[in-house]
């Protein structure tokens, strides 16, 4: 598990990934839980990335995630919305008009489908009561950067006027390009800062994940200092391995969250680590133990 990719865990999940025996676990987890306190600070609006914890229903994992004082989770589709309406629990960045990781903006020759899925999709997250909308650049395929820059712009550029009306926030990731995500092509900071100026809207901005920019260029406090103006959300994770965000790597994530605050962000942090365990009930674990390391 500690190996596996984002994009085959969003596929099983797509699947209809099923798990044995987690009613009864999670129920213990609950249950053992009750006498702690989950009272956070409330200075980070804490969230968490469904893709990470598949293996355990939605419906229970909203219940836990909302117990333990998670009031968001990431990369939730329409036909899930539902589910986190019945918990509570807000949809902190949708998914679901992406064509994948790596069929971009880059590339001209997905801009009609990307175009006719957005168009479709900014609507449905303005009604459900959401604000951010993923988005991704596309592997290089042999694309330069300023060309990169140009089809993002071009295309992004058709549907920012839907957004604005409907008060949506576009959020490109920042993914590295090193380990996990060969070749895509809004691998570094800077790249998609250059692409927010030339699209020239609030309405997109970067989705920046720590573990990646850790990996693809790091300076990680410095760069959230100079450029959180085009910063709408951030993603968390271990580095090496993109397991638990605890002594067992190579950040220190208080003082990152620390910075964050600093800049006056109030958007969502959303964990987005895969935890080392083998049972679900030590995987929330691990997360309760996340959130209290970024409730700074």
């Amino acid at each position: 598990m500690a190996n596996q990719s984002r994009r085959v865990a969003i596929k099983n999940l797509v699947a209809g990934t099923a798990a044995l025996g987690t009613a009864n676990v999670l129920s213990s987890f609950t249950t053992s839980e009750e006498t702690k306190s989950t009272a956070l600070k409330g200075n980070i609006n804490h969230a968490v990335c469904r893709w990470c914890y598949g293996s355990i229903p939605l419906d229970e994992f909203a219940a836990a995630a909302k117990k333990m004082g998670i009031s968001a989770i990431d990369l939730v589709g329409p036909k899930d919305w539902p589910t986190l309406q019945k918990y509570g629990v807000f949809s902190s960045m949708c998914n679901g008009a992406e064509i994948n990781l790596v069929d971009g903006w880059n590339d001209k020759k997905f801009h009609a489908q990307l175009i006719k899925n957005y168009t479709e999709m900014i609507p449905l997250v303005a009604k459900a009561g959401y604000k951010n909308l993923i988005c991704f650049s596309g592997n290089r395929r042999g694309i330069d950067d300023e060309t990169g820059w140009n089809n993002c712009a071009e295309g992004l550029k058709q549907i920012m006027s839907i957004a604005e009306k409907n008060n949506v926030i576009i959020v490109m990731e920042l993914l590295n390009s090193k380990v996990n995500h060969k070749d895509y092509q809004c691998d570094k900071t800077a790249w998609g800062v250059e692409l927010a100026k030339r699209i020239g809207s609030e309405n997109f901005k970067l989705l920046y994940d720590i573990y990646h920019m850790q990996i693809d260029e790091g300076d990680v406090i410095r760069t959230i200092k100079d450029n959180h103006q085009y910063i709408a959300h951030y993603h968390t994770g271990g580095v090496p391995g993109r397991n638990e965000i605890d002594e067992t790597q190579e950040l220190y994530y208080p003082a990152i969250m620390k910075a964050i605050l600093d800049t006056g962000f109030k958007g969502y942090v959303a964990q987005e680590f895969i935890p080392n365990r083998k049972t679900n009930e030590e995987k929330l674990v691990s997360l309760e133990k996340a959130i209290k390391i970024c409730d700074v």
